[in-house]
């Protein structure tokens, strides 16, 4: 009796083990599915409306201050990191050479005006001469050579005139540089921002188109997001983009907007640019930088500064 039950127990044993193989290859199946149906889903619905990128920096129009005249340094007001208002001062340059030059200028000037009216007598004397001796012509008094000799005289009055009306508009000239030479001794932030890259140092002699310092306008920091040309076959410009800061984390979000498209790739502006032409090319994917416009309210709340480190994700189904 007990050989007949193992016989029996066997014989079930064989015969639920398809059973069992069948729905384990069933749930297997549905299991498979579900997760590729899943992820058609998540990517029809979610991951094909954005495209990512963390290769994205900070980046800001930078003000260059430069001095645009030649002279010592006599005060420098700003250091490194320090924030500042337009029209603030931030370089004051002596203004000695420059006085005396406006002095000068206006020596000049004097004497001019003084030669004008010089000539001015002359040339109406010289005018009065001449029909003078016109008027007596006619009846033999004045010979043709004493004519001439007072037409050259009337002419050389008229020289001299010109000459001395030339000599004021230069004199004018210079005064009128000196004084704005006097303002350039005292120079100004042309933004509000901060400073960066000072190089401008008490009692240095600097000379015009020198570099002195930069402001950066950190309150209008904009980012350059650096895609892949193979992802933006659907980006446009005014699409809403969401990013997050290294410095921030991402628990700070901003929110911005495309603006625009750089003219060439990375590669293309390199100081070597690459040699496809060569039997050695390797196609490599280049990058396209991307100009995000960061809300400006949000920007102030949370600060940036240049070449900071971001992470981008363009809505490719937004418009701003």
């Amino acid at each position: 009796m007990n050989q007949s039950n193992d016989v029996t127990n066997l014989k079930s044993s064989i015969d639920g083990k398809p059973n069992k193989r069948r729905v384990l290859f069933a749930a297997l199946a549905a299991a498979t599915i579900a997760a590729g149906g899943g992820g058609w889903a998540y990517w029809h619905l979610v991951a094909s409306r954005y495209v990512t990128t963390d290769n994205a920096y900070t980046a800001a129009e930078v003000a260059q201050v430069t001095s645009e005249i030649d002279g010592l340094v006599a005060e420098v007001r700003v250091v490194d990191s320090q924030p500042v208002r337009r029209g603030d001062v931030l370089v004051v340059i002596d203004a000695t050479d420059v006085k005396l030059a406006a002095r000068a200028a206006e020596a000049d000037l004097a004497r001019a005006q003084a030669q004008i009216a010089a000539a001015k007598a002359d040339v109406e004397r010289a005018t009065i001469d001449l029909k003078r001796r016109e008027a007596l012509v006619t009846s033999g008094s004045v010979s043709g050579d004493e004519l001439t000799k007072v037409k050259n005289g009337a002419t050389n009055a008229r020289a001299a005139l010109n000459a001395a009306l030339a000599a004021e508009a230069q004199a004018l000239t210079r005064v009128d540089k000196s004084k704005v030479d006097q303002g350039r001794t005292v120079i100004r932030a042309p933004v509000d921002g901060v400073v960066a890259r000072r190089q401008v140092q008490l009692g240095q002699r600097v000379l015009p188109a020198m570099p002195l310092l930069s402001v950066v306008p950190v309150q209008e920091v904009y980012v350059n997001a650096n895609f892949k040309e193979v992802q933006l076959k659907d980006v446009k410009a005014g699409q809403k983009v969401e990013l997050t800061s290294d410095l921030h984390g991402e628990e700070v979000v901003y929110h911005g907007v495309i603006d625009g498209f750089s003219g060439g790739t990375g590669a293309a502006f390199a100081l070597i640019p690459a040699q496809n032409a060569t039997g050695n090319w390797i196609k490599v994917v280049q990058r396209l930088p991307v100009r995000v416009r960061l809300d400006l309210e949000e920007l102030k709340a949370h600060p940036l500064r240049v070449g900071l480190s971001m992470t981008a994700k363009v809505d490719l189904r937004s418009e701003s």
